[in-house]
């Protein structure tokens, strides 16, 4: 379905599982967009969820924001998500973000702390804006460039991602791993099977569809401030992350863990960015213990 915003953009959204779940928001990755993800809906279906996913604005059928490249932060994804349930005539949820939606997630959990009633970033990144080191040390190759781009601002993202991101726009799922290069360690690439790697495929496909502009604003709004502290943030809030992680390196979440007030930590030795997702009824368990609606 297509929802409304009152700035007169459409947000893409996709709702499954039982109708009167708790709605889970699901925060998709850099670059992704929403597509039929059979074994999440499981899963979050077997905890009593709804599962309510929605591709951020420039990424498949989503209006990109007009401030996109420049001013637009963070914070103003959560307000997104606000919207939808509005839509969805739903108040309370919980949410979680992986990847470059873990920090859309602390955004719920900072913005609408009346409704967000927990929150999980899954091997998110730190606001570079917080951070007392370079975001780019311990990350692939690959992601070291694609950041070392947007620090040089939107043109230099733009062309870095017109000329060596396009891949994603076409790839297959048997292509996927190699195609991800050193941002996919040998744990991860082990845990790309075969429908796993499809749906990759699909999301990194469909998130093209308008070009790189959901991909450039994605990464442009990591790096500028967030629009909140995460030392305000008053929700329950878990940090997921495993060791092995090349996309985002794993002393972010040790950071996050020491700046997020109360957060609990669960840095898992060996996991990387794809495998960790191994674990997601441990994840959702997880999230549901801290907003307690553990059954």
């Amino acid at each position: 379905m297509l929802v409304p915003t009152p700035d007169g953009r459409s947000l893409e959204v996709l709702v499954a599982g039982p109708e009167d779940g708790l709605p889970l928001v699901y925060l998709h990755g850099t670059p992704g967009s929403v597509v039929e993800d059979p074994e999440m809906v499981e899963v979050a279906a077997a905890r009593g969820l709804r599962l309510v996913t929605y591709s951020r604005p420039g990424y498949g059928d989503s209006t990109p924001r007009s401030d996109g490249a420049t001013t637009a932060t963070i914070a103003d994804d959560a307000l997104d998500v606000a919207t939808i349930l509005d839509h969805l005539d739903r108040q309370r949820f919980v949410a979680l973000g992986w990847s470059g939606g873990g920090p859309r997630s602390l955004a719920c959990a900072a913005m609408l702390p009346q409704r967000c009633l927990a929150a999980t970033c899954g091997v998110g990144p730190v606001p570079a804006a917080e951070y007392d080191g370079d975001v780019r040390d311990g990350m692939g190759t690959e992601n070291i460039a694609e950041f070392t781009a947007a620090m040089a601002g939107p043109e230099a993202l733009t062309e870095w991602l017109e000329e060596n991101g396009s891949w994603a726009f076409s790839v297959r799922g048997k292509d996927v791993a190699a195609s991800l290069g050193s941002l996919a360690p040998p744990v991860d690439r082990a845990a790309l099977t075969t429908e796993r790697a499809e749906r990759m495929a699909a999301s990194f496909r469909r998130a093209g569809t308008q070009g790189i502009v959901g991909w450039r604003d994605d990464d442009l709004t990591l790096l500028r401030p967030w629009g909140f502290q995460v030392g305000d943030i008053t929700v329950p809030v878990a940090i997921w992350q495993g060791t092995a992680d090349t996309m985002v390196p794993f002393a972010h979440a040790q950071w996050l863990a020491s700046h997020v007030p109360g957060a609990r930590a669960h840095l898992v030795e060996g996991e990387g960015h794809i495998s960790l997702r191994n674990q997601m009824p441990r994840i959702l368990d997880d999230l549901l213990d801290l907003a307690g609606q553990a059954s």
